[in-house]
């Protein structure tokens, strides 16, 4: 038995009829294009086409519209008409036939085709091309401090700056400590405490060992570059989580570290950092009488700070870390070579005399050369000469770098 097969030719869809309605343009589904005159027919853009035949002879039958496998692909619902859908797909719009018989409304993430319409619901929400992190408990746990018991800080390990640790703990820990007796007599909250100075004297230290002495406490520690993400919002939206957390505890910290890179003057600030800015603003104003947190901020460049977070209610109240004077000098080096293996008596009054101008951090940093060299003199134990020619060392290293600050007790 033979067969007869009829109607041998290429399937194409209409993609355009010329506006007196004689041509109609079509795809082929290898990609290429063509045209043919109607000569009486009345075939629409959308329809799928039978067309055979060669030369004069060739004709275009229309056919089921199922025989032409349509394409789909995921795009957003922008407009949905009563005859026509636009998706936004691939970065472009597409229009669509509206469905009756599949429910979907702006804004759903949907599989489509240009003539099959929706198809079906993907999400409720829009995709979103570029998928920024998410910022979870997880996120913000690693702002939280924790401070082991074998690594812990007390006020006895802060050398120097007596008149400056009284006031930080009256303005910060009694505040933490008495807050409803506050409440009752109807004080002010002390809001945020702002501790600059020069770098080195001490201001990130006795930030940590504040939180040390009030272990029921929260310590959140925001170092100002990590609060900026490059996804639009993130940076707020993270500002906005952590002092969520902090509200929710009976008592908490949150210490921003080189505060001027977060909270720069927003007229010569990028946009991003206005934002932020504006965000920290409105969540320091956000605390009333019965959130029981303190914002610390410390900077060595207090002039650079936007101006409204100096107002009342904000970072109002401020402490300066001077470089330490010569008794001062003298209770750091003997306090940071208490945890030392030295042979005493060491010339501590000496190194303090001749240390005008450093810093606390600069005064600590002798220990380091000190210790390597009596490592690399095979001892365990830090003599005199090592003790000397660290001093000489980090002399040396602050003559590199210059001066950059005044001598304690010199105006700037």
């Amino acid at each position: 038995m033979t067969d007869a097969v009829t109607n041998i030719g290429m399937f194409a869809r209409v993609v355009g009829v010329s506006k007196d309605g004689n041509r109609v343009f079509f795809d082929l589904r290898n990609g290429n294009s063509g045209w043919f005159d109607q000569d009486g027919h009345d075939f629409n853009i959308g329809d799928v086409l039978l067309i055979s035949g060669e030369g004069p002879g060739q004709h275009a039958d229309r056919v089921d519209a199922g025989v032409w496998p349509d394409d789909l692909w995921v795009g957003v619902v922008k407009i949905k008409l009563d005859d026509v859908t636009v998706i936004e797909a691939s970065g472009r719009y597409r229009k669509v036939p509206t469905r009756e018989d599949v429910a979907y409304r702006v804004g759903n993430t949907v599989d489509a085709g240009e003539v099959q319409g929706v198809v079906r619901v993907l999400s409720e929400e829009p995709i979103k091309y570029i998928d920024p992190p998410k910022i979870d408990e997880e996120v913000i746990k690693r702002f939280r401090t924790e401070i082991k018991s074998e690594h812990k800080l007390t006020f006895n390990d802060f050398g120097g700056l007596g008149p400056v640790v009284k006031r930080a703990r009256e303005l910060i820990e009694l505040p933490l400590k008495r807050h409803e007796e506050l409440n009752r007599i109807g004080a002010r909250a002390i809001k945020g405490v702002l501790f600059s100075g020069p770098p080195g004297t001490g201001k990130t230290m006795l930030a940590r060992i504040i939180f040390a002495a009030n272990a029921d406490a929260s310590f959140f520690e925001i170092s100002g570059p990590e609060i900026f993400s490059k996804w639009y919002g993130q940076s707020e939206e993270l500002l906005r989580r952590i002092f969520d957390a902090a509200s929710k505890e009976d008592r908490a910290i949150i210490f921003f570290d080189e505060i001027d890179s977060v909270a720069a003057q927003r007229d010569d600030a990028h946009e991003a950092s206005r934002r932020v800015v504006a965000q920290l603003l409105t969540l320091m104003d956000g605390f009333d009488s019965t959130s029981n947190v303190v914002v610390i901020a410390a900077t060595n460049r207090p002039q650079d700070l936007d101006v409204a977070l100096r107002r009342p209610g904000r970072l109002d109240w401020e402490i300066n870390f001077p470089l330490p004077s010569p008794e001062d000098r003298l209770d750091i080096l003997m306090k940071t070579a208490r945890n030392l293996q030295t042979l005493n008596p060491l010339p501590h009054k000496l190194v303090a005399t001749k240390s005008d101008g450093w810093s606390s951090a600069e005064l600590a940093a002798i220990w380091t050369e000190a210790s390597l060299l009596a490592v690399a003199d095979d001892r365990s134990t830090i003599f005199v000469e090592d003790y000397l020619g660290g001093f000489e060392r980090v002399e040396q290293q602050r003559g590199r770098i210059g001066h950059r600050f005044p001598k304690a007790g010199t105006a700037a």
